[in-house]
């Protein structure tokens, strides 16, 4: 089981009103695609736990980076679906990833 895997980023709201968090998205396509290698070499993966749901207080960096999918704005507690957000929904629907794994790759 993989647990708590996650990045912390300075996410900015753009002129759009969407968080383009390009580096999270991709931090959480590179893992996923490393845990389905894994599985396809016999890795006994049960599940994948992405930290977080929701921006949250870290202990490390307080409030100043974010980890959730959707961010949170603190004083007001307007929520803010993520780019990250609908690329994982994406991926959990679909059950499976757009990208080839690395074993597909090598013909394994």
């Amino acid at each position: 089981m993989v647990t708590e895997n996650g990045a912390a980023y300075p996410d900015v709201i753009s002129p759009d009103g969407h968080i383009h968090d390009v580096e999270r998205t991709e931090y959480i396509r590179r893992h996923l695609t490393a845990v389905r290698d894994a599985i396809d070499v016999g890795a006994d993966v049960r599940g994948y736990l992405l930290w977080s749901l929701l921006d949250n207080f870290e202990w490390a960096w307080g409030y100043e980076r974010r980890f959730g999918m959707i961010h949170v704005d603190y004083p007001t507690q307007r929520r803010t679906t993520k780019d990250s957000a609908h690329f994982y929904a994406n991926v959990i629907n679909a059950n499976t990833q757009s990208q080839p794994s690395l074993s597909s790759q090598r013909g394994l």
